[in-house]
């Protein structure tokens, strides 16, 4: 491979990146070329680059081109920025208006983010949001000795989707808990393996940030909602909340449990081959302390992008159709609060017509990154959304 190339760089979400000290112009300017020998001197474009967001994309462009050949002198070329970039309320009247996608644009953007070797921690939990520890037969005897509960499996899941033919094949792993430092020496415990396109998908929405929910029929009246949400400040940050759904009567959706995966991107793609270990930039999560519920209690605002899968024939869509959102969550019981500032819920809407699926991130700077499905009266999906919100600062 020649060379490497960032044709554009896009994204759905809310807010702009501030470029408060360099103009996009000037930056290309100073971006254009970047060779092989830059590698050594990546902490000067850190010193440029005050946005995590841009620094994230720009090292995993760097690390893509060192790994397909060490020897060769490899080129990452920026044309535009341009897709970062969206008009901010236009016609002051709280709007928004998002650069055009086309879909091929959109799919190839979010197959560079997605793709890759994502590592991190996996649990499962209760619907009462408690998690469940793992099998005694896998706990390593000096925890079982010491009486320590283990509730996380560390995980891998290498991820490539083709930038052309719009596939997506990926493999979560699990792997056997460890002492220390063995972790760099880990036995696989069980392979899922999933592939966008497959028999048992039944609805599969994207954006260009790299973030999809996908619909997988499971047997007899199960379905598995799989939400894949990645931070819009560290592309390199991500989370999977998974919820196993039992369809009643062809009407009701009940929720059966929770699993979640906090993982980093450690790297291009190399099909699980080599595993973080001990240099894991993150830790089990599953017996820290849950999200409280005042932190999403009140009236949220944003913007929500939309697939719509009302049609028989809708099962591979882009998210698109930025809405002004603006709900209230009054903290229910049916909302279950998880660790890592997480949430989900499965309930009926408050018309008794329509069921709804939602989870929930909440950020660091106090937004939060929201999924729902929409299901109708008969428990056929009719709608898959991802937001970006901001809580109100006081309630209407």
């Amino acid at each position: 491979m020649g060379a490497f190339y960032v044709t554009t760089i896009t994204s759905s979400l809310l807010q702009p990146p501030p470029f408060s000290a360099i103009s996009s112009p000037t930056l290309l300017h100073h971006l254009k070329p970047i060779t092989s020998t830059f590698r050594m001197r990546l902490h000067l474009i850190e010193l440029v680059l005050n946005y995590s967001g841009m620094l994230s994309l720009l090292k995993r462009a760097l690390m893509c081109a060192v790994s397909e050949d060490a020897n060769k002198t490899d080129t990452v070329e920026i044309h535009s920025l341009t897709g970062v970039l969206k008009e901010a309320d236009p016609n002051k009247d709280g709007s928004t208006t998002f650069v055009d996608e086309k879909c091929s644009e959109v799919w190839s953007q979010f197959a560079k983010r997605v793709s890759g070797e994502w590592d991190g921690f996996g649990a499962e939990f209760t619907i009462e949001g408690k998690p469940i520890e793992l099998p005694e037969s896998v706990v390593p005897e000096a925890y079982r000795e010491w009486e320590v509960k283990v509730f996380d499996w560390q995980t891998q899941c290498p991820t490539l989707a083709q930038p052309k033919d719009q596939i997506l094949e990926y493999r979560t792993i699990q792997l056997l808990p460890t002492v220390g430092c063995e972790a760099d020496a880990a036995t696989r415990y069980s392979i899922d393996e999933r592939k966008i396109g497959g028999d048992n998908i039944s609805a599969f929405a994207y954006q260009s940030s790299g973030s999809y929910v996908a619909v997988w029929q499971k047997k007899d009246n199960l379905i598995e909602l799989e939400y894949c949400l990645i931070s819009p400040h560290d592309f390199e940050s991500r989370v999977r909340i998974i919820q196993l759904v039992n369809v009643i009567d062809k009407t009701k959706l009940v929720l059966e449990s929770i699993k979640v995966f906090r993982e980093q991107w450690y790297g291009p793609f190399r099909n699980g081959e080599q595993l973080g270990g001990c240099a894991i930039r993150d830790s089990a999560f599953a017996s820290t302390a849950p999200l409280d519920a005042s932190q999403v209690t009140g009236v949220w605002e944003g913007s929500k992008s939309v697939a719509d899968f009302g049609s028989p024939n809708a099962i591979f869509e882009r998210l698109v159709n930025e809405k002004v959102k603006k709900c209230v969550r009054d903290g229910a019981k049916d909302t279950i609060l998880l660790p890592k500032k997480m949430w989900s819920s499965v309930k009926e809407r408050k018309d008794g017509e329509k069921s709804v699926s939602e989870v929930g991130w909440v950020l660091d700077d106090g937004q939060a990154i929201t999924s729902t499905c929409l299901f109708s009266s008969n428990a056929k999906l009719e709608e898959i959304s991802i937001a970006l919100e901001t809580k109100a600062q006081e309630d209407v």
